[in-house]
């Protein structure tokens, strides 16, 4: 069984508001006294792609002093930036390409996979993504179930705002999913509220956003309701490969 905790759309600012945030939802994650395997933060990090905000993330995610009980998984979103990112979030040489990596456990494998589209809030997985996710598989042999993990959500969640963003190209990720029966589910953000739907007849879990969560058109007037708890997701993959999600609020 593989145990996943989920954040995302920290949207970090250096505002005191964006830090207080995320450092709650760190300080619950830390906290736990059970098992977890890892922590997915799927993109929207950074709310400007500065690399100041970078090495905010950097601290309070504890990446640069081992800090996290688990590992840390991470995948840009649109308001990321790939060279500030990789340099000052991951330690690594800036560079424009897209940032895709893979993570196996005995239980599982995640692909966190990128699909930012640079300069703009649309989503795509491009042909290096794709070409990637492939190689990785085919690595893989089918011998575990595996999650793909991004930012975009491929299909309509219902509110304007999240679907004039969503996945482009989602006919070619459902082909993927049809040739690939070990992909056992999709993981994104991006639309600042915990969902879950179906996508090519897999799982589609949508994480809820840190810095504040979308109300719903039923709800209300304005999209963001920024009074909101902050959002955390728990996704539990087990041996045989059945998702199963549970959402909580971080007060």
């Amino acid at each position: 069984m593989l145990v996943l905790a989920h954040i995302s759309d920290l949207h970090l600012d250096g505002s005191p508001r964006a830090t207080e945030r995320a450092e709650r939802v760190r300080d619950r994650l830390w906290g736990l006294p059970g098992r977890v395997d890892a922590l997915l933060v799927t993109g929207d990090i950074a709310d400007h792609g500065a690399e100041a905000e970078y090495e905010e993330a950097a601290r309070i995610l504890g990446l640069r002093d081992g800090e996290a009980p688990f590992p840390v998984l991470t995948c840009p979103g649109n308001h990321d930036v790939r060279a500030p990112y990789r340099k000052a979030l991951l330690g690594r040489p800036a560079a424009d390409g897209p940032v895709n990596s893979a993570h196996v456990f005995d239980d599982g494998a995640v692909l966190m996979c990128d699909s930012s589209i640079p300069g703009r809030d649309e989503g795509a997985l491009d042909e290096e993504t794709y070409d990637w996710i492939e190689t990785t598989l085919e690595e893989l042999d089918g011998s575990l179930p595996v999650l793909l993990a991004f930012h975009h959500p491929p299909a309509v969640l219902h509110h304007p705002l999240p679907d004039a963003g969503r996945l482009e190209g989602p006919d070619r990720l459902a082909a993927l999913l049809k040739r690939r029966p070990e992909i056992a589910g999709l993981i994104t953000g991006h639309a600042h509220t915990g969902a879950a739907s179906v996508f090519a007849g897999r799982p589609l879990v949508i994480g809820p956003g840190v810095t504040w969560t979308l109300r719903l058109p039923w709800e209300g007037e304005g999209a963001a309701d920024r009074d909101a708890p902050v959002g955390l997701a728990y996704h539990v993959l087990d041996d045989t490969g059945r998702l199963t999600t549970h959402f909580r609020a971080v007060t």
